[in-house]
């Protein structure tokens, strides 16, 4: 019965100047083999030859001819079905001139040695197991391979990064124009005229912010996309403002309406301005007449668009919007569009669209001054931050089907801290505001 040690192993397949499996191998007058690459480059001249064609074996030192090399067909075929059946028997690598297996390797005339080699002509030499040889091959092959991906890897990244950098770069290009175009239409004296027949200018770009390429490029991406930012920023407010001032050509004159006044609201005598009272007043109970703290504007609209500015400063509690004219003024009905009402309102700090049900708005800043623009045909009502050129929320795809009026709300005082009233601003035509 063969043994383990008679089957064969990864080792016997190896060469012994490569220490890989044989590729296209040879043998040697001496019966050593190589592959035919390795014994062509690391072949030995002998010394004093007579012809250079005659080299000396790399195991055994023993001359033959590097002209004439023969393919080692044995073990070409055996490596073929050894890969199918890993039992089958291959002679061991022996040492011509010991006739020991090749256990060790020499690791300064990196070759495959014996032990009596190593007692002999090694004995200096930096010898190890040959096993232990081939794992270290392996692992340097490993490395190679390793350090190609990463090579390759970088390669990549440095490709991707100069992609960025010039679709950055395009992008900046464009925005620097578009900048320049609305510099020079902010300043424009003639807004009313120049404003109707300019189209929207909107600001729409790919998010660089959280863009990251591990390479020398990245601080060049990340800069590039800082700048970026920065034109994208002041593109967007040169927009906004533009935006604002185009909706504010629509401005009419609004006025509060007595008639729909809850009894606790003062007004004041040119129906611009509204408070909340500490007692009711007296006034006859008129069917217009909200029960609720709130108030109309006496303008209604049925059609076109309409814009007003409500100054909201040292406020805490408000409600803007506008409704229509079939609303229950005398229930405690909720405020949203299915009842009629188009609006949002400020309590204690947080802001809320009243959509039914109503959704929290994340603002800027807390507007002092707010405007309201309705484009009835398109069922649109949209909320600015007048002073800040922001939009707070818009309400689309409404469908109006009766007039619309202007609504106000200053909520109850609380003690004081909300007796600030709501004033209806006056609106110049103008991009500052």
């Amino acid at each position: 019965m063969a043994t383990a040690s008679s089957f064969l192993s990864e080792e016997q397949f190896l060469c012994s100047i490569c220490l890989d499996v044989f590729t296209d191998p040879v043998t040697i007058p001496c019966g050593h083999n190589f592959c035919k690459t390795c014994i062509t480059k690391n072949a030995r001249s002998l010394s004093g030859q007579v012809s250079k064609a005659f080299k000396s074996c790399l195991v055994c030192a023993t001359a033959y001819c590097h002209t004439h090399l023969e393919p080692h067909t044995r073990i070409t075929v055996l490596k073929r079905h050894t890969l199918i059946n890993p039992v089958m028997k291959l002679e061991t690598m022996m040492c011509g001139k010991h006739e020991r297996p090749l256990e060790l390797f020499c690791k300064t005339d990196r070759r495959c040695i014996c032990p009596s080699c190593a007692a002999s002509d090694h004995k200096k030499h930096r010898v190890v197991a040959l096993t232990e040889e081939c794992k270290e091959k392996k692992k340097e092959k490993s490395l190679d391979h390793f350090i190609d991906v990463i090579v390759q890897k970088q390669k990549a990244t440095e490709e991707q990064a100069e992609g960025f950098i010039k679709e950055l770069e395009e992008e900046i290009s464009t925005l620097m124009k578009k900048r320049s175009e609305l510099m020079q239409l902010s300043q424009i004296e003639d807004h009313f005229h120049l404003l109707q027949n300019t189209p929207t200018m909107t600001v729409t770009a790919k998010d660089w912010t959280k863009v990251r390429v591990q390479s020398s490029c990245d601080a060049t991406v990340r800069t590039a996309a800082a700048q970026l930012e920065t034109i994208r920023t002041e593109m967007k407010k040169l927009c906004a403002r533009i935006e604002l001032a185009r909706v504010r050509l629509y401005v009419v004159d609004v006025t509060l309406d007595p008639n729909t006044a809850n009894p606790y609201l003062v007004m004041s005598d040119d129906g611009k301005t509204v408070r909340c009272s500490d007692g009711a007043q007296v006034l006859p109970d008129k069917p217009e007449r909200l029960s609720a703290f709130g108030i109309l504007g006496k303008q209604s609209f049925s059609s076109g668009r309409f814009y007003y500015e409500v100054e909201v400063k040292g406020k805490t509690k408000w409600e803007l919007g506008v409704v229509q004219e079939s609303i229950d003024r005398k229930g405690e009905n909720a405020i949203c569009p299915e009842n009629g009402y188009w609006a949002v309102w400020l309590r204690n700090s947080h802001y809320r669209a009243l959509t039914g049900p109503s959704v929290p708005l994340v603002l800027v800043s807390e507007p002092q001054k707010v405007g309201v623009f309705v484009d009835y045909d398109e069922g649109l009502v949209s909320f600015y931050d007048a002073e800040a050129a922001h939009l707070i929320f818009s309400f689309t795809s409404c469908n109006f089907s009766e007039k619309l009026y202007p609504y106000f709300s200053p909520c109850p005082s609380d003690g004081g801290k909300n007796s600030a009233p709501l004033i209806i601003s006056s609106i110049s035509h103008t991009l500052n505001g």
